[in-house]
């Protein structure tokens, strides 16, 4: 099975537990304005890699993965636009007795879907916004599939890291961010919830592809900004989820 891959991060730590190592697919049917990987989005883009490549490459970090907890992240761009090399390449894993993380924004519905997620270990699912208006403002897509998902994973019982980008005057409403944590609140499979604040490290890239950045004047976040969302986004979980 080959994929169409971005990069590969040999020693990730902030995509899930552990050391990981990272896969970035190719591909993505949002266009998030704070996007910092848009070169991700086409489909037809990055390289061809064959999975068993991959595994090899992976192998040489065994070690370290096992000693901290860690595992494989396939992230993007969007995984489940590839979803036939995403069921292979967890399957493999597990075979290796590897710990699997799918980081997904739960817009794309494969058809195999239910059999991917009996080989994820984890979840990472970014909700971008709880309001359908403003999500379709900020991604140009619906927000419709990307709860359904929550749901079908609450259903099953897959664990989740529900994370949510903190971009000033598009996701920081006090409202807005209270209605998603009593969202977040109504799953029993959240183990964490990540408040990631938008960067800038990315608009050169839009410079480059000569994509319109409307959020060229817009800055990172406050730490009170980060803090309040954070605090809000949680108060519906219950003591024995984890947050942070």
């Amino acid at each position: 099975m080959k994929a169409r891959i971005h990069s590969v991060e040999s020693c990730g730590t902030v995509d899930g537990p552990g050391i990981r190592f990272v896969i970035f697919l190719q591909g993505c049917s949002l266009r998030c304005h704070y996007c910092h990987n848009p070169d991700t989005w086409n489909v037809r883009g990055g390289h061809v890699v064959d999975a068993g490549e991959l595994i090899k490459e992976m192998e040489g970090y065994l070690p370290y993965m096992k000693a901290s907890s860690g595992g494989v992240t396939l992230s993007g761009g969007e995984p489940l636009l590839q979803p036939d090399f995403v069921l292979d390449f967890f399957r493999r894993c597990k075979q290796l007795g590897v710990h699997t993380a799918l980081d997904t924004n739960g817009f794309a519905q494969p058809k195999n879907i239910a059999d991917i997620l009996q080989v994820t270990d984890l979840v990472l699912l970014d909700i971008k916004h709880i309001d359908e208006a403003k999500h379709r403002e900020l991604t140009a897509q619906t927000n419709r599939h990307t709860l359904a998902f929550a749901r079908q994973l609450d259903e099953l019982g897959v664990p989740v890291w529900i994370r949510h980008v903190l971009v000033p005057d598009y996701t920081t409403d006090e409202a807005d961010l209270a209605r998603l944590g009593e969202f977040i609140g109504s799953l029993s499979n959240v183990q964490k919830v990540e408040v990631l604040p938008y960067h800038k490290m990315g608009e050169y890239k839009w410079k480059e592809l000569g994509l319109e950045n409307v959020l060229v004047d817009t800055m990172p976040p406050s730490e009170e900004q980060v803090a309040r969302a954070y605090e809000l986004l949680t108060a519906h979980l219950t003591e024995t989820s984890t947050a942070s």
